[in-house]
C-alpha cells in the first residue's frame, strides 16, 4: 500500500476521533445564572452595589432595599439583564427598620441571641400581615422582580419556641407565608424561600444557606424538586476555603443547574459562578 495513503488515512482517523471526543465532552446547557447578594453577610463583606453595577449580568441580584439610596440603584441593575430580590423578613422583627415600632406588638419581648437586633414575630393572626404587605407595595413601586422571605422557618423550631415563648404555631406561620406569596403574585413578582420549600409549592424558587462544616442540612429531596420543576435553586455557601470544590460536591448531589455563591476565606469576598 502507498505510504502515502496510509499516512492519509491514519491522519484523518485520529482527527475523527478527536472531533467525536470533544463532541461528547463538550458542556451541556445549564440554567444556572450569576448569584449577587448585598443582603446577606456572615465573616466578609456582601456585594456592594458599586461592584454589582460593574459586574453582575443576567443574574440573581439580592438587595435589602430598605437602607440606604440602594433603591435608587434598581433600573441600573436591572438594565444589565438581572433580576432583583428584595429581602425582608417575616419571622422576626428588625429593631433598626422604620417600621419596627408598628410591629412591637407583634414581636416577642427577647431579642434573639444569635441576632441581637432582631425580635421574633410572636403572632401572625393579628394586623402584622398588614404591615408585611405595605413593604410589598413598596418593593413593588422600586421595580422588584422578587421578594425572598427571610426567616420563614422560625414557625417550625421548637427549640426555639421554647426559649423565646413565641405563640405562633406552625400552621399559623405556614398560612402566613402562603399568604404573603399570594400578595407578591398579586403585585406581579416573585416569591424566593429561604431554607425550605416544604408547604411552599407556590413559590418560585429558593435560596439555601450552606456553611462549610455544615453542608446539604436541608431536605435534599425538596431542594431537588423545586430544580426539576425548573424553579430557581440557590446555594449560598459561607466561609470557604475551596469554593470551587464546594460548588462542584453540590452539583455531583444536584446537578448543573444549581446556582452558586460562596463567601471565599481566602478573598474574604463573594465570589460568583456561572458568569
Amino acid at each position: 500500500m502507498n505510504k502515502y495513503f496510509i499516512f492519509a488515512f491514519t491522519f484523518f482517523f485520529l482527527v475523527s476521533c478527536n472531533e467525536s471526543d470533544n463532541s461528547e465532552d463538550a458542556p451541556t446547557s445549564s440554567s444556572a445564572i450569576p448569584i449577587y447578594n448585598q443582603a446577606y453577610n456572615e465573616n466578609f463583606v456582601a456585594d456592594e452595589i458599586a461592584d454589582i453595577l460593574v459586574n453582575a449580568q443576567n443574574g440573581y441580584v439580592l438587595i435589602d432595599p430598605f437602607i440606604d439610596n440602594i433603591p435608587a440603584s434598581i433600573a441600573a441593575i436591572k438594565a444589565n439583564g438581572n433580576e432583583v430580590g428584595a429581602y425582608i423578613s417575616i419571622g422576626t422583627g428588625e429593631n433598626y427598620r422604620d417600621d419596627f415600632t408598628a410591629l412591637t406588638p407583634f414581636l416577642v419581648a427577647t431579642p434573639w441571641g444569635e441576632w441581637p437586633e432582631e425580635y421574633f414575630v410572636n403572632s401572625t393572626t393579628t394586623g402584622i400581615i398588614d404591615i408585611m404587605k405595605a413593604r410589598i407595595d413598596q418593593i413593588a413601586t422600586w421595580g422588584c422582580d422578587w421578594v425572598e422571605f427571610d426567616n420563614m422557618d422560625w414557625c417550625y423550631d421548637d427549640e426555639l419556641r421554647v426559649t423565646y415563648g413565641f405563640q405562633v404555631t406552625e400552621a399559623e406561620g405556614v398560612a402566613y407565608y402562603q399568604e404573603l406569596c399570594d400578595y407578591v403574585h398579586q403585585k406581579g413578582m416573585k416569591c424566593m424561600a429561604k431554607n425550605l420549600v416544604e408547604n411552599a409549592s407556590d413559590f418560585d424558587g429558593v435560596l439555601y444557606e450552606s456553611y462549610n462544616n455544615d453542608k446539604n442540612w436541608w431536605n435534599q429531596s425538596g431542594a431537588q424538586s423545586f430544580l426539576d420543576s425548573g424553579k430557581l435553586v440557590i446555594i449560598n455557601h459561607y466561609n470557604e476555603t475551596n469554593c470551587g470544590q464546594v460548588y462542584s460536591e453540590y452539583k455531583g448531589i444536584y446537578n448543573s443547574d444549581l446556582s452558586f455563591i460562596c463567601e471565599d476565606a481566602n478573598l474574604q469576598k463573594y465570589v460568583h459562578y456561572n458568569e
